[in-house]
């Protein structure tokens, strides 16, 4: 009896242990399966409604007469003139993303843990720029910085002729891009980390640097990505403030497609486009995989609160002047020049977007019918983009191999490529049964969704890896599964980071313009689509009118944004 009463707990033991090694091996096929599952429905997604239109444009360009023209490539490559259009490219988007960081990153310190009175209508206010057509703001900076502009008639200066035009115009857009995206994050890391790292002796920048810094660094990388993508396809500030002198790869994708109608050059440059951004994809995710950990996250209620010393009041101060000089005046000129009207201050212009379709063809119903075209729109697109965005999201939650990060660059790829080549390929591509979407409504929220998935991913993604795998691992230990793990532990932790995703969806729909300029029904604009339409016709009149449309956007946009700041999800505070 003595001795057999050890052999009987061990057997036990070795018994229980290889429960536990089959169960974790069902758990894990049963992992592999839903995040299988979760992949299925984005990829089906990007290869319908991205890689078949891409495919289908450059296949248009590459091939002539029935033969592939693959030596068109080389001759387009090795021009000189592309070099130089090449390399502006890239350096001026890496000149952007550098000076939109530095500018907006104290921005999104301010927004995370201070609390000040206003903070949530000066959170919408600066992703207001991020959302009008790149058109609207490009005259809006060239009004400020050009002949004539705010800057030539105090100091006597112009810059619509220097890249720094370009420049600034770029971090206008990106600001909210920064401060969202970094900030969003920011607010929910526990700060007596850091504390407790002045505690055993590390100074406040020392501390900050080794435990704040690195927690923020997928949050910092992901927004240095999609800043340096929108920059590396910018189009309507070149245009506007570049001139004949500068143009990226899109300018020139566009001239060569549009303007000069030479379908084998676009597709070449097309595909310079793809592969520039595939390479920085890479990088991307090689360097940022390297450095996830698992986060401890906390309401972001209870890491705000009021500045104290002169330091953060001197800090606070100054963040405000930075949106007041870079964010509020630009977005000022718009609304001055919309009220600005022939016969002196006034509604003139406003007046005259009431009427009903012109006589010209230009409009086929009343411009003002644009405002509820963007709303539907949007509102559709952002439904797709949470769908997509989510699922993916979700997949990408754990670390995996080689395919899964092939997939994360996949998802990236819409923000890097040529809206004109999206826009064309739709056209071509979704013309025929079963997937004749020519004459449907829904073509215009499906571009704008591809738009707005990367946002949600790169939004979600950070959040969803900060949170301890412990908690996923009790929650299977006790019988949940995959799903009921997703459910119960990742989506209440989550909840404040879904509603800034549904923030930049809708936004970036809203003022999404290069796709739907091209696939909108004349019958169903939408309020880019209408103010470039203004844009394109001459005279004064119609300047102004599209700054009333213009100041227009602003105003729907900031209300949607502010609508969305009073938002509150189970244990996310304040969004």
């Amino acid at each position: 009896m003595v001795l057999a009463g050890p052999v009987e707990p061990r057997e036990n033991r070795k018994a229980a242990d290889g429960h536990r090694k089959a169960d974790r091996a069902v758990g894990g096929r049963r992992a592999l399966a839903l995040r299988l599952a979760l992949m299925a429905v984005p990829l089906a997604f990007f290869a319908v409604f991205f890689a078949y239109p891409v495919a289908s444009i450059v296949a248009r360009g590459l091939r002539v007469g029935g033969q592939w023209r693959f030596g068109r490539i080389a001759e387009v490559v090795t021009d000189p003139a592309t070099l130089d259009v090449l390399w502006f490219t890239c350096w001026q988007a890496v000149a952007s993303t550098a000076l939109t960081l530095a500018v907006a990153l104290p921005g999104a310190y301010v927004f995370a843990r201070f609390d000040f009175p206003g903070k949530g209508l000066l959170r919408a206010v600066v992703t207001v720029p991020f959302v009008l057509p790149t058109v609207v703001a490009g005259s809006a900076f060239l009004a400020l910085l050009g002949r004539d502009g705010l800057l030539d008639e105090l100091w006597g200066m112009r810059l619509d002729t220097s890249v720094w035009a370009i420049l600034l115009a770029h971090v206008f857009f990106n600001y909210a891009v920064v401060v969202r995206t970094v900030g969003g994050l920011w607010a929910q890391l526990d700060p007596r980390q850091e504390e407790a790292a002045r505690v055993l002796g590390a100074s406040r920048l020392s501390a900050w640097r080794r435990v704040t810094l690195p927690a923020l660094a997928p949050a910092v990388a992901a927004a240095a990505l999609m800043v340096f993508l929108f920059t590396f396809t910018s189009f309507g500030v070149i245009q506007i403030l570049g001139g004949p002198r500068y143009a990226t790869l899109e300018v020139a994708i566009y001239r060569e497609t549009a303007q000069l109608l030479d379908l084998p050059t676009a597709a070449v440059l097309t595909l310079v486009q793809f592969a520039a951004v595939a390479a920085v994809l890479a990088l991307h995710a090689w360097t940022v995989r390297r450095r996830e950990s698992a986060l401890r996250l906390v309401d972001p209620g209870r890491t705000a609160r009021r500045p104290s010393g002169p330091a953060q009041w001197a800090l606070l101060w100054g963040v405000l002047a930075v949106v007041v000089l870079l964010i509020v005046t630009p977005l000022a000129v718009l609304v001055e020049r919309s009220l600005n009207g022939p016969d002196g201050y006034g509604f003139t212009y406003y007046e005259a977007l009431k009427s009903a379709a012109d006589s010209g063809g230009t409009f086929f119903v009343a411009p003002m019918e644009a405002v509820g075209n963007s709303l539907r729109y949007a509102a559709v697109a952002t439904v797709f983009a949470l769908a997509v965005g989510g699922l993916a999201a979700a997949a990408l939650t754990r670390k995996a191999g080689r395919l899964v990060r092939g997939f994360d660059a996949l998802l990236m790829l819409p923000l890097g490529t040529s809206a004109v080549t999206v826009g064309f390929g739709f056209l071509i591509a979704l013309d025929e049964p079963p997937l004749d979407l020519r004459a449907s409504w829904v073509l215009v929220p499906l571009a704008q969704a591809l738009v707005g998935v990367p946002f949600v991913v790169r939004t979600m993604l950070p959040v969803l890896r900060a949170v301890d795998h412990r908690l996923r691992e009790a929650a299977a230990v006790l019988g949940a599964s995959p799903w009921r793990v997703w459910r119960e532990v990742d989506l209440p932790l989550v909840g404040r980071a879904v509603a800034v995703a549904a923030g930049f969806a809708f936004a970036v729909s809203l003022g999404e313009f290069g796709a739907t300029v091209f696939i909108a029904r004349p019958d169903q604009p939408t309020l880019p689509v209408a103010i470039a339409r203004f844009l394109g016709r001459a005279g004064q009149f119609s300047y102004g009118q599209a700054m009333a449309l213009s100041t227009i956007l602003m105003l729907v946009c900031a209300g949607s944004l502010l609508a969305l700041e009073r938002i509150r999800t189970d244990r996310s505070g304040e969004f």
